[in-house]
């Protein structure tokens, strides 16, 4: 049976019924969930919808599910993460479908995002940090990602983008001027894999990583280890062999191992979870990906 075939007879399988010590009031939900929330943060709730998107648009407002302060995780030094609201993707593997939907966001003004870049600023200095906007994917809000890193560059803040790339057309070369870093997820080698993997194509990723290249930035590829779905060798390799198409730009390649953090979620939202029993990657098996990359002349992490 082939991975489209396998893909959609899972999909249509039943709900799984969420255990209680999941549920969201409990700690261990909180602590599987996305930190920060939005304190601090002042919504113009009193926009009604048309003057919303006219708002979003023009990037007055971005829709963010949350934020947080955290340290080498998201790019280099302390770093304050910004999760953006709206995902055009639905990856089997998604570990925050609750950012999906850029209407579950709450409405930010950029002059407050903004004011809290430049209340960290001197701290990002200090470690080699900055800001990273994350999601959901980022690209679906482009002016004020983007009128975002135009502030954090005029203060000398460093800046990071977490993406698929599935959105490239969205930002303009200027706007990837303003980029110092960019998280580049390639999630699989070929688009029929990509396709059963996430619904999307493959070939903007490619494109994008390509603009970044061509233009000087600095790209950290992220790929997600999930045995029997994204580790056959030719799938790595076919991998390989796009992240060699963006040469220089590369620094290194992060093997993520799956894992079951957003499981609680899925449930939450009663979405259907085709991994529900998905194990993660062995060491021997991560040890035998990392080689392949090796190969290519990658550091890989």
């Amino acid at each position: 049976m082939s991975d489209t075939a396998t893909f959609h007879e899972a999909f249509h399988t039943a709900f799984h019924t969420t255990k209680p010590h999941m549920l969201k009031g409990s700690r261990e939900y909180a602590r599987q969930t996305l930190m920060g929330g939005l304190s601090g943060f002042e919504s113009p709730i009193g926009l009604d919808r048309h003057d919303r998107i006219a708002a979003l648009k023009t990037g007055d407002i971005g829709f963010v599910h949350s934020w947080d302060i955290n340290t080498s995780v998201d790019g280099p030094g302390t770093r304050m993460t910004v999760f953006m609201s709206g995902c055009p993707l639905r990856c089997q593997f998604c570990q925050n479908p609750d950012t999906w939907k850029m209407r579950d966001g709450q409405p930010v003004y950029l002059d407050a995002m903004i004011n809290k870049v430049a209340r960290y600023a001197d701290l990002f200095k200090a470690t080699g940090g900055g800001i990273t906007f994350s999601g959901g994917e980022s690209m679906m809000q482009p002016a004020f990602v983007s009128r975002v890193f135009r502030a954090a560059k005029e203060m000398g803040v460093h800046t990071c983008l977490d993406t698929a790339g599935f959105l490239n057309k969205n930002y303009t070369d200027e706007m990837i001027d303003d980029i110092d870093l960019c998280l580049l997820d390639v999630k699989a080698g070929d688009e029929e894999r990509y396709k059963v993997l996430t619904g999307g194509t493959l070939a903007p990723t490619i494109k994008f990583g390509q603009r970044l290249a061509a233009r000087g930035k600095k790209i950290w590829v992220r790929f997600v280890l999930i045995p029997g779905l994204t580790d056959p060798e030719d799938n790595i390799e076919n991998i390989a062999n796009i992240v060699e198409t963006f040469g220089d730009a590369v620094e290194h390649i992060d093997v993520l191992p799956f894992h079951q953090l957003g499981r609680p979620k899925w449930h939450e939202l009663r979405i259907p979870y085709l991994l529900e029993n998905q194990k993660g990657p062995s060491a021997a098996l991560k040890d035998r990906v990392v080689k392949q990359f090796e190969a290519h002349g990658f550091t890989v992490y």
